[in-house]
Parts: structure tokens; C-alpha cells; sequence
């Protein structure tokens, strides 16, 4: 599978996360070319902080190889990572992060800051940006549209 394969099961993830009421954000972790991870956004759902996606697939993938290091492994990610998930996958020694869209307010993957750029630290992270990136900031859009819609609704309701 290439990387727009791999991003489609993220955006898979993404619609699950959408399905649960969360944040449309999607994640996978593969190894050799195989999917060992899985994520999609719940901080809501399970009243915690660090439920995104990306933590959720790492997770997901560190207890498929018994290990919380995952060197040769690659993230797929509907939306670029915040610097919570930056640590993370620096921490987890990913090799590389491809992402879909830029997230210009928290993104920590070059939009807003970029700790993978940092040479002084121990690890280095290859970085892809923009595959699927229509696909995925639609699907954002499009939740927070029906967000803001359904919002204005309840107001009306009210009043």
C-alpha cells in the first residue's frame, strides 16, 4: 500500500472519531508496510487530555511490538500533529510522519512551531505533508459547519 492508501484507512479513523461526537482526526501506525495501529480522536469520550489520535495509534502499535520504541514504524495522520503528539512520536522514535492537513493554530509539525527540525535533539523524524490534504480538511470543515449550525439551532430553540 502507498502513502494515500494509508492515509484513506486514516480517514477511516477520522470518520469513526466524527461518528463518537470528536474532533474528525484519524491515525495509523504501520511496520513494514502492516497496520498495527489504530487511533482516532476521543479526549472527550474518555475524559482525557491526551486521546488524539496519534496517541491512541502509538499506543495501539507499542503494545502490537512489545515495545515502547518504534524506529522502523510510520504515522499517518489526517491532521498535523500538536506538540503533545510531537513528543510522542519523537519519544517513540517513529522514522516518519506523514500528515494530511496543516492545523495552522496548534500545529507542531512546521505550521506553528517544529520540534522535528530541531537537530538538537536525539532523535530525527522524516516529515510528509499535505497527502490527502483536501480530503481531510473537508471532512474538518464540514464537523465544525454542522458544529456552528447545530449551535445556532439549540439558540433559537431557547429563546
Amino acid at each position: 500500500m502507498n502513502d494515500s492508501g494509508f492515509m484513506q484507512q486514516a480517514l477511516f479513523e477520522a470518520e469513526r472519531a466524527k461518528e463518537l461526537g470528536e474532533v474528525p482526526v484519524g491515525a495509523i501506525v504501520t511496520y513494514r508496510g502492516e497496520i498495527i495501529g489504530r487511533g482516532c480522536n476521543q479526549p472527550i469520550l474518555r475524559h482525557d487530555p491526551s486521546a488524539h489520535a496519534e496517541m491512541m495509534a502509538i499506543r495501539q502499535a507499542a503494545r502490537h511490538v512489545g515495545n515502547y520504541r518504534l524506529p522502523e514504524c510510520e504515522l499517518f495522520v489526517t491532521l498535523e500533529p500538536c506538540i503533545m503528539c510531537a513528543g510522542a512520536i519523537l519519544h517513540s522514535r517513529i522514522s516518519r510522519v506523514v500528515y494530511a492537513a496543516k492545523d495552522p493554530k496548534t500545529g507542531a509539525a512546521g505550521s506553528v512551531i517544529n520540534p522535528f527540525a530541531d537537530c538538537r535533539l536525539n532523535h530525527q523524524t522524516q516529515l510528509l505533508d499535505g497527502v490527502m490534504a483536501e480530503e481531510s480538511s473537508n471532512l474538518l470543515k464540514a464537523f465544525f459547519r454542522e458544529r456552528r449550525q447545530a449551535e445556532k439551532d439549540r439558540k433559537r430553540t431557547v429563546v
